[in-house]
């Protein structure tokens, strides 16, 4: 599988510090998830056999791209891949579609569905990656869990992805990318020329153990 290095689309941010609270804006009301529960930035998970770069949370910087209809455009020539797999949260139950962008000028919409980050079970089947307390702008709520998902999008035409285009849906939350190919092989995470935080050490959710990265050419646009 290869990460996508998407550090040049953030533009939300998600996770606070406890002492840095009101600088979150994952919704209206400026819920974030709590950044000491989660992995450091630059650091590879595994989440359900997936492999994930984790984006700088903090509270300071964006952590995860909020959709707005970006295209993310993938590394080099591009290359067939059967899954795109997101690491991404929901304000609320988000079902929209993705557009996904062929070498030949084809282009594919096909559906993503993620689940609400607030404190219920995936409606969509989704791997439950993260868990972190609950953050409000001036205080942290106990008792009501806030969830971080990896819910995959299937691709199904048989040629070079180059590029993914999000949807316009200030709901659905995206903190990193993966591709898997059709042959299923992991393969060493890719970062794009942009580059990413260097790693921080290898962090582990619920769902698996790390993998290392190592990176590629993705560029922004």
């Amino acid at each position: 599988m290869f990460t996508i290095d998407i550090s040049p689309y953030l533009d939300n941010v998600g996770a606070t510090t406890a002492g840095r609270t009101a600088t979150g804006r994952l919704n209206v009301w400026n819920n974030s998830f709590a950044a000491e529960n989660l992995p450091p930035g630059g650091s590879n998970v595994m989440v359900g056999g997936v492999p994930y770069v984790m984006p700088p949370f903090g509270g300071i910087d964006p952590d995860n791209i909020r959709c707005a209809g970006q295209y993310l455009e993938l590394p080099g020539p591009g290359r067939a891949v059967d899954w795109l797999h997101l690491l991404a949260t929901g304000e609320r139950r988000v079902e929209d579609e993705i557009a996904v962008h062929f070498a030949d000028g084809s282009v594919d919409f096909e559906p993503v569905r993620v689940s609400d980050f607030w404190a219920a079970p995936a409606a969509f089947g989704e791997v439950p990656a993260f868990e972190t307390l609950m953050h409000y702008p001036a205080h942290t709520q106990f008792g009501v869990p806030a969830s971080v998902w990896s819910q995959r999008v299937p691709v199904t035409r048989r040629l070079p992805l180059i590029g993914i285009g999000l949807p316009v849906n200030a709901a659905l939350h995206v903190f990193a990318v993966t591709l898997q190919p059709p042959d299923g092989t992991r393969r060493p995470a890719a970062v794009s020329t942009a580059g990413t935080a260097p790693s921080t050490g290898a962090a582990t959710s619920t769902a698996g153990e790390a993998q290392p990265a190592v990176p590629s050419t993705a560029g922004a646009r």
